[in-house]
């Protein structure tokens, strides 16, 4: 009978191989760890983000209504006046519930835009004219910033009393279109248009093809035309406190310091919405009445304003 070998001891992983698992490891579980922590850091933004929104959304229902102590209220008219703003439409509704408050002592229109389009601007001043006979109690006053030019101060001119500050841009009495013509490009390139119409002047104003003396002619009718509706809206507004009669150049469509403009009647005095409240209106509390968007609106109103820059070849009458 052979007699059984003794066992041989167990052998034991060399010291390298059980350095590199051991590393090998350990990186497995840092990038794990690494990656709950990052999931957490996801979930936590997506989480803030949603409460902001919520926020916001809630932000544009204030309810301006419980405020129990007199104010001023404050509604700011920023930016060009189009529908992708829709800065002209938020005016009304914040006029509108301001003058529905009885504890608003007076209301400030705080203006800061270069104008825009001269529909929205003429809507406005007229639904303006209708709540001021509507609230005749509450005086309306407009405070220029940085600019109230063009459609700003059509808007403006309905006020009860426009302030700016000296170095303030106001005025800007005036209407302006154009756009480009590409047609020595075509000739250059070889591109034939090939455009089909029905109507002699459907095509008026197309980038590639020749304007003619008929079409400008037509152009120059329709900016008039504009223009007159500004300059008589204006007149009515400001009456005879506007100097246009000695100052012609007033409707020129220049724009004019805050101190120029005092000199002419196209404001009343100087000041600030501080100075405003306090001194005129005698109510220092200050209650902002601007409607605010909430977050789909604003990304929305900001892509579409986008595109439309993008694709807009002609520009369209504006102040």
């Amino acid at each position: 009978m052979n007699p059984t070998p003794p066992a041989l001891p167990p052998q034991q992983p060399d010291s390298w191989e059980r350095s590199m698992l051991e590393k090998l490891l350990m990186q497995v579980y840092q990038e794990q760890r690494r990656e709950r922590m990052w999931r957490w850091i996801r979930r936590l933004v997506w989480v803030l983000l949603l409460l902001l929104i919520f926020a916001m959304m809630l932000g544009g229902n204030r309810d301006l209504s419980r405020l129990k102590s007199e104010h001023t209220a404050v509604i700011n008219l920023a930016g060009v006046i189009d529908s992708y703003n829709d800065n002209a439409a938020k005016l009304i509704e914040g006029l509108e519930n301001a003058y529905a408050n009885p504890k608003v002592k007076g209301i400030i229109i705080r203006a800061d835009s270069p104008g825009g389009s001269p529909v929205i601007s003429d809507t406005a001043f007229v639904e303006i004219q209708r709540l001021k006979k509507e609230h005749a109690d509450i005086p309306l006053y407009v405070v220029t910033e940085d600019v109230c030019a063009s459609g700003c101060y059509y808007i403006a001119a309905v006020a009860d009393k426009i302030y700016a500050n000296r170095a303030s841009m106001v005025g800007s009495i005036g209407v302006i279109g154009g756009g480009f013509g590409m047609t020595e490009i075509m000739d250059k390139l070889g591109i034939e248009r090939r455009l089909k119409t029905a109507g002699k002047y459907k095509a008026m104003g197309d980038p590639f093809r020749p304007e003619t003396a008929e079409e400008n002619a037509i152009w120059q009718e329709m900016l008039d035309d504009i223009h007159g509706q500004f300059i008589e809206a204006v007149k009515q507004g400001r009456g005879e406190r506007l100097l246009w009669q000695q100052n012609p150049d007033v409707f020129s469509g220049r724009v004019y310091t805050g101190t120029e403009a005092k000199k002419l009647g196209l404001i009343d005095d100087f000041g600030s919405i501080y100075s405003v409240s306090r001194d005129v209106i005698g109510a220092k509390d200050m209650v902002d009445y601007t409607p605010q968007d909430d977050f789909s609106k604003t990304l929305g109103r900001r892509f579409g304003a986008q595109i439309k820059q993008g694709l807009n070849t002609l520009t369209a009458p504006s102040w």
